[in-house]
This record gives C-alpha cells, structure tokens and sequence, in this order.
C-alpha cells in the first residue's frame, strides 16, 4: 500500500470515527482521561492526595465532591490519580505487547518453517496458561509496582497479537505485490517494512486498543488482590478498601472508582468496535 494512500485513508478513517455522536462523546472523554493522567502525572491535578482534607468518611458535598475516605483524604483526589495509573499501565503494556506479539507474528508468518513452529509451539503454550494464575506467578516473581505489574501483562497479552499478525502475514507474503518485490531482488528487511508492514498497520492499531483496555482491568484485578500497584491510589485498592466501609454504608469510594473504571472501559470498547469497522474491508459497508 503507497503510504500516500495509507495516509488518507487513515485521515478519513479519523473523520469517520469522530462523525457519530456517539464516538465522538467516547473520544471527548478518552481525551479527558488522557489530560487528567498527564497533569496528575506532572503534579497540576492532585498532588497532596495523600493529606488529611476533612474528617473520615465525609459524605459527598460542596466541599468534596466524591467525598473522603477512612483517613480523611479526598476521593476525588484518589480516582484522579488511580486515572493516571490505569492509562500508563494500559499504554506500556499495549506498546509492549504488541511490539513483541507483531515482532514474533512477522517473523514467524514471513519466514516459516522451524522458526514458525517454534513461535507457534511458544504462544500456544502462554494462551494454554490461565490468565489469571500466570499473571499472578509472573507478578509475585518480579516482584510488586508498576514495572513489574506492565511486564506480566505484557508477557501474558502479546499472544492474540503474534496469532492474528502472523496469519496476516502469510496471506500476504503470496501476493503479487511481494512476488514482483521478490522478482526485483528486494531484500527480505525491505520487503517486511516498505511492503508488509504498511498493510498490517490497522490489525495492530485495533490490537492495541484491545490490549489497552485489558490490561487497565487486569491491572484493577491484581491491585485488588494485593499484588499490584503499591504506594499510589489505584482503582483497584480504592475497590479493595472500601470493602470494610460497606458495612457502615460508606457508598462512595467504591461507587466513584468503578464508575471511572467502567467509563473508561466502555469507551475505549465503543471506539475499538467503531475502529475495527473501519479498518476490516470485510465490515465496509454493512
């Protein structure tokens, strides 16, 4: 595909994902996600959400919109930054994951072969795993925080990627565009990035969407569990906390932060629908 063609085409696929209602409130609210991970991130949103800001399990009000926790801190202040966890952790591992799962899936489509049954016998194996219990083995492994929380999830999200690329590959490896590549002397290298790469593109923009919102609530999971996030609010241990609250009717730290995770979540899978729409030439025109 000419990159001329495969710019316009992605410059009318964005007009296109914007032009409904719809998509274009879940967009408007994916950017404010984004902008509020980006300014807590840099200490603009919330930065003393550790501090005392009024007396324990204040009801929500003027002064505290969502209210405050057994310690007094802001609830608000607490999602703000459990936002900021959910999209960092969502973007490495996407990147990552489908960085390897793409790497592993071209290379295993193009070449065949024993590297291929090696790659396949690889993500047959990972997939064969509960989800669940490798992500926990691989957490308590490297250990708790962030780094080691975006590691096990990319270890474990990277396999429908390599799948999914690695058939794509080898359906286009035989087309005539690739053989008049061959027939000119085009080195494998060129072949791979000028020819093949272009036109796995959008599979792998939708991947990413895909693993984005994933591995936002694996992460949730783990934090919940105890084996996640430490030392910063995330929506998970906000979950996990305001189990004991229940009891005495404290509603809403458990209510606000599975309200922004489930926002969170339901935008991004209305847009990954309206995208994988646009991108699957089999979806056109239906």
């Amino acid at each position: 595909m000419h990159k001329d063609n495969l710019l316009h085409q992605f410059g009318f696929s964005t007009k296109a994902l914007i032009g409904k209602k719809l998509n274009f409130f879940c967009f408007v609210t994916l950017l404010g996600y984004t902008l509020v991970a980006l300014s807590t991130k840099i200490g603009v949103l919330a930065a003393n959400w550790q501090a005392e800001v009024g007396a324990s399990y204040q009801q929500p009000n003027a002064m505290h919109y969502f209210g405050t926790d057994i310690l007094g801190r802001s609830v608000l202040a607490k999602v703000l930054h459990g936002a900021e966890v959910a999209m960092s952790v969502g973007f490495i591992v996407a990147l990552l994951a489908v960085a390897i799962g793409t790497m592993l899936g071209i290379v295993a489509g193009y070449f065949g072969g024993i590297i291929d049954a090696c790659i396949v016998w690889l993500y047959t194996v990972v997939t064969a795993i509960p989800t669940m219990i490798l992500l926990m083995v691989v957490a308590f492994v490297l250990g708790k925080g962030m780094q080691s929380i975006c590691m096990a999830l990319a270890i474990t999200e990277w396999t429908e990627t390599c799948r999914l690329i690695r058939g794509e590959v080898m359906r286009h490896k035989s087309r005539e565009y690739i053989q008049a590549a061959s027939a000119i002397g085009a080195s494998s290298a060129r072949k791979i990035f000028v020819h093949l790469l272009p036109n796995i593109l959008p599979l792998m923009i939708y991947q990413f969407s895909l693993v984005f919102q994933t591995a936002i609530k694996q992460e949730v999971i783990l934090s919940y569990l105890g084996i996640g996030i430490q030392n910063k609010p995330s929506w998970g241990i906000m979950i996990s906390d305001a189990k004991t609250g229940l009891l005495r009717g404290v509603w809403w730290e458990l209510f606000f932060a599975t309200m922004a995770m489930f926002l969170l979540v339901l935008v991004f899978n209305i847009l990954a629908d309206a995208l994988r729409d646009l991108l699957d030439p089999k979806l056109k025109g239906r």
